[in-house]
């Protein structure tokens, strides 16, 4: 999909309330899985469990309102989910890109096994 299309889909959902939004996202689905060949992305975990939590709400008529406020909670904690992971790969990617696996400590070689007590390092 293009920028254009995508900005001028996003403009016409917002100006919706948003119980039509719902409506618009059922049909979606409803397209989804009548003419897509492609499988969309999966959803990160947090975005799947929030995604299945609001489909349940939805079906015991919980109103939009409240449905928001959670959902907004949830987006957060998968943003702040998402951010640390990224950070811990790349910390990892950087422990391994770094030679002889001495992490810039020191400038002799160590073996990379791990040294216990009693062998001579402090």
């Amino acid at each position: 999909m293009h920028d254009v299309l995508r900005n001028r889909l996003l403009r016409k959902l917002e100006s919706l309330p948003e119980e039509q939004v719902y409506e618009v996202l059922d049909f979606i689905e409803f397209l989804e899985s009548k003419y897509s060949t492609a499988a969309p992305p999966p959803p990160s975990g947090l975005q799947s469990l929030a995604e299945k939590l609001e489909d349940e709400l939805r079906h015991r008529a919980l109103s939009p309102t409240s449905l928001r406020e959670v959902f907004q909670l949830l987006s957060a904690a998968d943003r702040i989910v998402s951010r640390a992971a990224r950070v811990g790969r790349e910390i990892l990617h950087e422990i391994n890109g770094s030679p002889k696996g001495t992490e810039g400590k020191g400038e002799g070689e160590e073996p990379r096994g791990e040294r216990g007590p009693g062998d001579g390092t402090r």
